[in-house]
């Protein structure tokens, strides 16, 4: 065994042993053709040929394939960066080999920023969609709809700053530099839950607990047959849940049921799926001051059941992928809910992939 020396077929065993480990890049890049994103990303980039010199862009596929791994891994720009270099299934993804350049932190902001401007990220998510329908995967099954908080970072407001921001103003004495750094488009709400105990299991029997939070809601309608996301929308986290729904509805779904919380059972919305010929399953709230009476207990229990399988779109995201928003506005949260929206679904294919392989 020799150490210190770089073979000519090192390389090519390195990756070898990682294929072998169950590298689940290569699998992702075996099933999803990311060429098909290409015309959209350089159309909204609108770089020059490059006939008046300069340094010539990254390639808009492998940027944006960059994108897709710090969606998948919760990373930073600079944390990005880092994996890039340091990672050989990160390179190989790419298509770079240990010697080329990557770009650095930097490069990456600009090019988000560039893409947020756009607005490709939304069109990407439809052109996937698309490309999900013709490959068979088509929605089946009726739509679940559901809601989820995306925290934000907390603005640092003073009392007067809070009083005035209150009023839908801002303060004359805050330089252009805070005046960046403030998300003015993010809301406080609560998000309730249920205590849990040292060993993680939840008491039914224990008083509900609110947390206030800061953020963005991302509303997503699921095909219930093959759990995609297929439509979604983002709004401040103290929206109402029910008037998006109109918003969200895949008309295209075989099935004509759709499920939802309470929230969801507004005369409006009722009005709109009887309108669509759709079938309303929604939650039944609890009569205030009275017992939930049983039968409607034991439907919402059956409904319950149906609704449960959208978990594990949230969970993906938010504890597989670890996402968490760190930009500020809402335009630049669109961008990155899109894009990870984008990016569950990319997994998903890839798992329905391997399980009829």
């Amino acid at each position: 065994m020799r150490f210190g020396q770089f073979g000519l077929f090192d390389l090519d065993r390195r990756y070898e042993e990682l294929s072998r480990g169950g590298d689940p890049l290569v699998k992702l890049a075996q099933v999803v053709d990311f060429e098909l994103f290409r015309r959209e990303l350089e159309r909204a980039l609108a770089f020059s040929d490059g006939s008046k010199g300069g340094r010539l862009p990254w390639d808009a596929v492998l940027m944006f394939k960059a994108f897709v791994l710090q969606a998948l891994y919760g990373l930073s720009d600079e944390a990005l960066e880092f994996q890039i270099r340091d990672r050989l299934s990160f390179q190989r993804f790419l298509g770079l080999t240990p010697g080329d350049p990557v770009p650095d932190a930097r490069t990456i902001w600009k090019w988000r920023e560039r893409l947020t401007r756009s607005g490709v990220f939304e069109r990407l998510f439809e052109r996937f969609d698309r490309y999900l329908r013709k490959r068979g995967y088509i929605a089946q099954g009726g739509r679940i709809v559901i809601a989820a908080i995306i925290e934000a970072r907390r603005p640092r407001l003073t009392a007067r700053e809070k009083q005035i921001m209150k009023r839908g103003e801002v303060p004359a004495d805050w330089s252009e530099a805070r005046r960046r750094q403030i998300d003015r488009d993010g809301r406080w709400t609560l998000k309730r839950g249920r205590k849990r105990e040292s060993d993680g299991v939840v008491r039914r029997d224990l008083e509900a607990l609110a947390t206030p939070v800061f953020g963005y809601k991302n509303h997503v309608n699921v095909d219930r047959t093959h759990g995609f996301i297929r439509n979604f929308d983002v709004t401040h986290a103290a929206a109402f849940d029910g008037h998006r729904l109109g918003r969200i509805l895949d008309f295209e779904n075989t099935a004509s049921v759709v499920w939802a919380d309470a929230a969801y059972r507004t005369r409006a919305n009722l009005e709109l799926l009887a309108r669509k010929a759709m079938k309303p399953a929604f939650q039944y709230p609890k009569p205030k001051g009275k017992p939930m009476p049983a039968h409607i207990e034991r439907g919402n229990r059956t409904r319950r059941a149906v609704r449960c399988l959208v978990e594990h779109v949230f969970a993906a995201i938010k504890w597989r992928f670890g996402f968490r928003l760190r930009s500020v506005g809402l335009a630049r949260a669109k961008a990155r809910i899109a894009l990870v929206n984008l990016t569950y679904n990319l997994t998903r294919l890839v798992f329905w992939e391997m399980r009829t392989a």
